[in-house]
């Protein structure tokens, strides 16, 4: 039984009397422990697609299966569940919280999470040290790099030990060597880890880490395709 699958998925946005077909019967699966990316131009429906994989919005027709159950199935609690406890969500604008230290935003998801508060530095102090930034600890993001943010908030997703992590234009911010680094750990979760891993991306160099890439335009699935020659990094994890 496949992770993910949706059936016929639609979404419409209704402005001003309006309405914008967003997403246009879309229909796929994704098994547990693939990294797939969707990528598409700008305006293509992938962020649309995000949020609704994501639990972050609903679709306006068709189903969204999960864990094998609907998403109009969820109550308002279950959702809350599986955005702490399944899914992890990296950003390209890294959504760190500013005069805050790097221990400090790491933790931030296990305030919600029923997990034990003495537990929390020792989990927070693993993810970091598994991007390799156990030297930062203390450090605010003002005072790291770009590829440095974005490694905290991989380590932040990671932090809840989730099953799906979500990477929305993860290297949008960065220069091309930390693109690289940010992708290598990314694809290692994934091959060490087991992580089923969804990127959001425009970018071809990118998409070719994944071992799929679901291409998007005009709100409907162009292609569907295996990687013939992936990516492969040479980044550390722990």
């Amino acid at each position: 039984m496949a992770l993910m699958a949706v059936k016929n998925l639609e979404k419409t946005y209704h402005d001003e009397q309006v309405a914008t077909n967003v997403l246009k019967k879309v229909s796929f699966e994704i098994p547990e422990g693939q990294f797939v990316a969707i990528m598409g131009p700008s305006g293509s429906g992938k962020s649309t697609l995000l949020h609704i994989l994501g639990f972050l919005d609903k679709p306006t027709g068709g189903e969204y299966i999960f864990d094998g159950k609907n998403l109009e199935d969820y109550n308002e609690e279950e959702v809350a569940h599986v955005r702490n406890k399944k899914l992890g969500f990296i950003f390209q604008s890294f959504n760190l919280l500013p005069r805050t230290t790097v221990l400090e935003n790491v933790k931030l998801p296990l305030t919600y999470s029923g997990v034990k508060e003495e537990l929390w530095d020792e989990m927070a102090k693993e993810a970091i040290e598994s991007v390799g930034l156990a030297h930062r600890l203390d450090f605010e993001p003002s005072q790291l790099s770009g590829g440095e943010k974005q490694r905290v908030a991989i380590a932040r997703a990671l932090v809840n030990k989730p099953q799906v992590i979500f990477a929305d234009e993860p290297t949008g911010n960065l220069d091309s060597k930390s693109g690289e680094l940010v992708m290598d750990i990314i694809q290692k979760l994934n091959r060490d880890r087991g992580h089923t891993i969804i990127l959001i991306t425009h970018e071809t160099y990118t998409a070719e880490y994944a071992e799929r890439i679901i291409r998007l335009r005009d709100g409907v699935i162009e292609s569907d395709e295996k990687v013939k020659e992936r990516r492969t990094g040479k980044a550390f994890l722990k």
